[in-house]
């Protein structure tokens, strides 16, 4: 694997490194050691998957709060998403900033995501499936999340979305202290 940080800190980009032949490609998606050699300790716990029939389905942005924050590593597994997480850390010096991947099943590429970040996607293409390695249980008490089109994030999203649950249509702004 190659695991690269991306602009903010403790967010990285996860690429499997296949090798093919005539029969097709075999890569490693996950490995605890070579996860922990780039300083990120992560036990799967719980792993979900979400499918999106149409494109431009969103879901986010989600996160639980403290103490019982999520760690995730979240991949495409069908189709291609754009995968956003922000940064909700108090004191941190990126606090409400955003990052983003595109991931699809086709790089076989995904993100990992710690603790003290809101998480959210749009689907890109029809069927898309989405696969989650939790390292945290879910905990619906602790489960909340903010507005997709919050303007104190301003993320910049490739596509207006054409159907979400109305409960993410319904999450407060950040500035509504959810």
């Amino acid at each position: 694997m190659i695991i690269t940080p991306k602009d903010i800190d403790g967010v990285f980009h996860l690429e499997v490194e296949p090798a093919g032949d005539e029969r097709g490609q075999f890569a490693r998606t996950f490995c605890v050691d070579e996860l922990s050699d780039a300083g990120i300790d992560f036990k799967i716990l719980q792993t979900n998957i979400s499918t999106n029939k149409i494109a431009g389905t969103l879901r986010g942005m989600h996160y639980q709060r403290d103490p019982h924050g999520e760690q995730k590593i979240v991949r495409c597994s069908r189709g291609s998403i754009f995968d956003v997480a922000v940064d909700i850390r108090l004191g941190s010096d990126t606090y409400l900033q955003w990052t983003s991947e595109t991931l699809s099943s086709e790089r076989m590429n995904a993100l990992y995501i710690p603790a003290g970040f809101a998480h959210g996607f749009i689907s890109l293409t029809d069927d898309c499936e989405v696969t989650y390695l939790m390292g945290s249980a879910y905990v619906a008490d602790a489960s909340t999340g903010f507005r997709w089109d919050d303007p104190a994030f301003a993320i910049d999203w490739p596509r207006a979305p054409a159907i979400m649950s109305d409960r993410d249509a319904a999450w407060p702004l950040v500035s509504a202290g959810a």
